[in-house]
């Protein structure tokens, strides 16, 4: 079997025409390199220069030649990228995350990371919550940022942040002006739009005041646009009303425990990419930064 390091000893001593200045590319003494050449003639059973002096390749070592360099090239080629995968400078990260990360926390932070390591592709899909528990249990995504999920499901949770739930409602609507924080008897007999971000947190989904609507829509941008257009108000993340326009408004509920915690989810077993890895200490320096994070979680890997 012919080793990689005795091609690349031979091509060398081809592209430089003598044994001598090829020792010192190499690092090795002219003797280590007039051996390995040695070595590799005899195991091919013909020479591959014409005289001993290394100056002219014969025909037989202008065709291995050719051969050795490409496979050369090919060779350093997947050596750097495992070492850049194993670096968390190459590899695909897929991620599900909730609208509010997807649209307010994620945007810079992937940018700066295509920026550093433009051999990282990555794939962000924003949904709720429930959904990105599915993806990360069925394997679809690398990592999920939501909402706890339930016990039982395969899932590890990181938490990160919480983030209190606002009234967002059009500013002529009547509770625009009612002085905040609002109760849930303030809500009474307002029509409010369901949306599954609130699902799960705090009975907010089970506890709609009387004469709220069995109205619902799951895209933000189309329960904004519902609220803006007077169908009623709705109940969503602070996160996700920092980018509301001037018609409306987000007001504050009095309820403590409404709110719904952040973090990473990960499947229970197995470790993450080094790709993986690197984002999440990305992203938890970016709540850090922002002021977010209660404390400061460890990541697991």
């Amino acid at each position: 079997m012919i080793r990689i390091q005795t091609l690349r000893v031979f091509v060398t001593v081809a592209d430089c025409g003598n044994i001598r200045d090829a020792a010192k590319i190499l690092g090795r003494t002219v003797s280590a390199v007039s051996m390995t050449l040695k070595q590799l003639e005899e195991h091919l059973g013909a020479s591959l220069f014409e005289t001993d002096r290394k100056h002219t390749l014969t025909a037989l070592g202008e065709e291995i030649c050719k051969l050795a360099r490409d496979l050369l090239r090919e060779h350093d080629r997947i050596t750097d990228s495992i070492s850049a995968i194993a670096a968390g400078r190459e590899g695909t990260l897929k991620i599900a995350a909730v609208p509010s990360v997807a649209a307010q926390l994620l945007p810079s932070l992937l940018s700066s990371m295509l920026v550093e390591h433009p051999g990282i592709r990555i794939d962000l899909l924003d949904t709720d919550s429930v959904s990105v528990h599915m993806l990360v249990e069925n394997g679809e995504v690398d990592i999920g940022i939501g909402g706890k999920p339930v016990a039982g499901r395969g899932l590890r949770f990181t938490a990160l942040f919480d983030d209190p739930f606002r009234l967002v409602c059009r500013k002529d609507h009547p509770l625009a002006d009612h002085a905040a924080p609002l109760s849930k008897a303030d809500l009474q007999g307002h029509r409010l739009i369901r949306n599954n971000s609130t699902a799960g947190f705090s009975g907010l989904d089970d506890e709609m005041p009387q004469g709220a609507s069995m109205f619902s829509a799951r895209n933000v941008i189309s329960l904004l646009a519902l609220v803006r257009a007077g169908a009623g108000a709705t109940i969503l993340p602070a996160l996700a009303t920092r980018a509301i326009d001037e018609e409306l408004c987000a007001l504050k509920l009095d309820d403590v425990a409404a709110r719904r915690t952040v973090g990473f989810i990960l499947r229970q077993k197995g470790s993450s990419s080094p790709v993986c890895a690197a984002f999440q200490k990305r992203f938890l320096s970016v709540i850090i930064d922002h002021g977010m994070a209660a404390s400061r979680p460890s990541v697991a890997t």
